[in-house]
């Protein structure tokens, strides 16, 4: 889908899902882990990253 190296960042780096309601997000890796970051919609630590189609 994707040919080249900035396009891939930008679409798939730090960008997570919720699992719970299906809203994409930015966030650092390494928040997300920790279990810093919430769902902005539903407030839920459930999340995963986008996936690479």
């Amino acid at each position: 889908m994707v040919k080249f190296p900035e396009a891939t960042k930008r679409l798939f780096g730090n960008v997570f899902v919720c699992r719970k309601c299906k809203t994409k997000m930015k966030a650092d890796s390494a928040k997300v882990r920790k279990g810093k970051i919430l769902c902005k919609k539903c407030n839920s630590k459930a999340l995963r990253p986008v996936r690479k189609k």
